[in-house]
């Protein structure tokens, strides 16, 4: 019996479920409260320390309590825990970030179709200073909770738009009916390392884990999430920074693009590289920004 651990909400018990339903071998899932779960009143570049969406599951994959845990890969540190490995990084949904707009916030006729002076709900820095940078006068509120909460507090009217992830409201079917929504091009607006796609880790002597999930490892998304991560940890600070990046795999080439910006969003650096490897193609893109002088915006 394999027992898979997940955190309780509706998104990480999808997809705990969709891990699950690509077993061949019994299973059950264990739900596990993560300290970002807990402290639901507070931004999440405002929480202290890394990993708050992972650490307990990590813990109970260290005592044995579970046999494996399903991340979304964006909320997984990029400093390895020892004792601990990725086993499979599952092919990658949609990365992109969708705008959610209330009606009466609608612009027709513009490439960003939300009115100026917009009250816009979400919690990340890298959303926050993106938008800011494309629409200076829009206000940035935050917004907190797991997918259903934050479609139903728009629909309330606390925000006249919010931001999410395209990957989780395709995996849940949001109803969007009564909302306008946009998916935000990558020109303007590049996602969370690891956006889309899910870890699932598991304790590194576990052979059977590790065999358990191989058939659903995606070499070309783990390559792309690799790169889009080494960048990151040049940085180190993961919800804490406004940095945004993507890679794709063409062939044998890994195409990565990456942004660090000022938290208004009026400054910002912006480059892309292109390598055979991605730790390579990571650092190369981590070591340009810095060069050109990147560090100031943190």
């Amino acid at each position: 019996m394999i027992k898979i651990g997940t955190r309780g909400s509706a998104l990480a018990l999808w997809q705990a479920n969709f891990v699950a339903s690509q077993l061949h071998q019994e299973h059950t899932i264990v739900t596990i409260k993560t300290k970002g779960d807990r402290i639901q009143n507070v931004s999440f570049d405002k929480i202290e320390g890394k990993g708050f969406f992972t650490k307990e599951l990590e813990d109970a994959l260290l005592s044995g309590t579970i046999d494996m845990a399903v991340h979304s890969m964006k909320d997984l540190p990029t400093d390895d825990t020892h004792g601990l490995t990725v086993a499979a990084v599952t092919k990658r949904e949609d990365p992109s970030d969708v705008i959610i707009i209330r009606p009466e916030a609608y612009r027709a006729n513009h490439w960003l179709p939300i009115k100026e002076n917009t009250k816009v709900g979400t919690s990340s820095l890298r959303r926050v200073a993106q938008l800011k940078r494309v629409l200076s006068s829009s206000e940035a509120v935050p917004l907190r909770g797991n997918v259903p909460t934050r479609i139903r507090r728009l629909r309330e009217g606390t925000f006249d738009a919010i931001i999410l992830a395209r990957a989780g409201l395709k995996r849940l079917g949001v109803n969007l009916s009564g909302f306008y929504s946009m998916v935000l091009p990558f020109s303007y607006f590049l996602p969370s390392p690891g956006q889309g796609a899910l870890a699932i880790q598991v304790r590194a002597d576990d052979t059977h884990a590790i065999d358990a999930v191989q058939h659903l490892h995606h070499e070309a998304t783990a390559k792309a999430v690799c790169a889009e991560r080494q960048f990151l940890k040049a940085f180190g600070a993961g919800c804490h920074v406004p940095l945004g990046a993507f890679a794709h795999c063409m062939d044998d080439r890994i195409l990565l693009t990456g942004v660090i910006l000022s938290v208004d969003g009026t400054r910002y650096f912006r480059h892309t590289v292109e390598d055979t490897d991605a730790l390579r193609a990571g650092d190369r893109l981590a070591r340009f920004m810095i060069e050109q002088g990147a560090e100031k915006l943190l």
